[in-house]
């Protein structure tokens, strides 16, 4: 590539989609932000034992995370800078909204 700025940014996505493929192994801790009123990234696919952790990092609103299909509790409000984290050790889809906030949605898809 004779353009520097194009070298750059293919240096960057390769990193960030190594990166990305990195955080999804087993065993491993995937992190969610809720900001803006929205949980980023919306939807990810881990492998079973991976470790998902929701950080809260909006300045005054709190969030709660909701697997309202599966029949499970919400989780404690998480004010600014709290985190909640689950395990998934089992294949599936994994739908969850904000308790407070149902138009903020995920999915967590956990597949071999």
């Amino acid at each position: 590539m004779s353009n520097p700025l194009m070298a750059i940014m293919a240096v960057t996505i390769v990193t960030a989609f190594a990166v990305a493929s990195a955080a999804v192994e087993a065993g491993e801790v995937v992190v969610v932000s809720i900001e803006k009123m929205q949980f980023i990234p919306q939807q990810i696919k881990i492998k079973p034992g991976t470790t998902v952790k929701w950080v809260n990092n909006e300045k005054r609103n709190n969030h709660s995370i909701f697997f309202e299909q599966e029949g499970l509790p919400e989780s404690d409000r998480l004010f600014p800078e709290e985190f909640w984290q689950r395990t998934f050790e089992k294949p599936g889809v994994y739908p969850y909204l904000c308790g407070p906030h149902h138009e903020m949605t995920g999915v967590v898809e956990v597949a071999e």
